[in-house]
């Protein structure tokens, strides 16, 4: 059972976003879901998302090998929940992404990462917080929601380039289940 705040304005933020359209204001309906909705849901959504990588033996297998985790593991954290931040505080597309997104492909850029890794990392950062959220939030997350953060997520790909993106929020969701079901351990 949910206990709805009673607070009047509770679901001002909620209308707002009602009112934008997805298609073209994600950056708002995103920030106003992972800044001001959820703020707490979204990160604890994401810290889960973040540890499921351990369970790819071949992600598991690379973050052993470079030690991030076993010697700076809360400050790989913070170093990557800042560049997530970074990346959309200003919007997606805007100059401080860009610069956020080329200094975190600089990172990744030397390890040789196969695309279909980048996949699943990516789809965890979407699918994780909508999941925690659905089920701990106030409230689900609605479609206008669900709409933006799948367009900041899908645009964040892209400016990695990653390939071969999900088009929907369903089809990132089939990408996570499926590649967990074929290659956790």
């Amino acid at each position: 059972m949910r206990l709805a705040l009673a607070h009047p304005r509770r679901h001002d933020n909620l209308r707002r976003i009602e009112r934008l359209d997805p298609a073209v204001d994600f950056d708002e309906i995103f920030q106003l879901v992972a800044y001001h909705e959820f703020p707490w849901e979204y990160v604890q959504g994401t810290s889960i998302a973040f540890m499921r990588h351990y369970g790819v033996p071949s992600i598991s297998d690379l973050l052993d090998r470079t030690g991030r985790f076993e010697h700076d593991g809360q400050k790989r954290y913070h170093d990557t929940v800042l560049i997530g931040f970074e990346a959309v505080v200003d919007g997606v597309d805007s100059p401080r992404a860009h610069d956020t997104i080329r200094h975190l492909n600089r990172i990744h850029g030397h390890y040789g990462i196969p695309n279909h890794e980048f996949r699943y990392v990516l789809a965890t950062t979407l699918v994780g917080p909508k999941r925690f959220i659905d089920r701990y939030g106030y409230r689900p997350l609605n479609p206008h929601e669900v709409e933006a953060i799948t367009r900041v997520t899908t645009r964040f790909g892209e400016l990695m380039g990653i390939k071969d993106l999900p088009a929907t929020y369903a089809d990132y969701e089939r990408l996570l289940d499926d590649y967990e079901a074929e290659r956790f351990a």
